[in-house]
């Protein structure tokens, strides 16, 4: 039976771009950096926490289907958001939600969704 959530796969054009947005914007550590131009790369806090693995797109079959968004959740989002507008990410400030928590929703160089969470759901 399943034991454990592992990560979400994104294939990508350039796996190595995609990689340097989670970590050197996002801020988002890479415990394992793949096999080569970061091919089935890990971005997670830690190696044996569920994370994204990004493939290469070109080389493996692109497994994707529907439509993925990703969720983070921060201390301060305010302070989220100044810190990643000053690292060049072009996205709306934070908001309040109904639920009473704060989000901010922008999308990753390859078009995945991406809501940064205060507050939680």
């Amino acid at each position: 039976m399943i034991t454990t959530f592992d990560g979400i796969n994104l294939y990508s054009k350039d796996p190595a771009a995609l990689a340097a947005f989670y970590s050197e914007v996002l801020g988002i550590p890479v415990p394992f950096e793949g096999y080569g131009e970061f091919d089935g790369a890990k971005i997670a806090f830690e190696r044996s926490q569920p994370g994204i693995i990004i493939w290469n797109a070109a080389k493996w079959e692109n497994l994707t289907t529907g439509t993925v968004n990703l969720v983070f959740s921060c201390g301060s989002l305010d302070e989220t958001y100044e810190q990643l507008k000053a690292r060049g990410l072009d996205c709306h400030p934070p908001a309040t939600m109904e639920y009473g928590g704060k989000e901010m929703n922008f999308r990753d160089p390859d078009g995945n969704g991406i809501t940064l969470l205060e507050g939680g759901y």
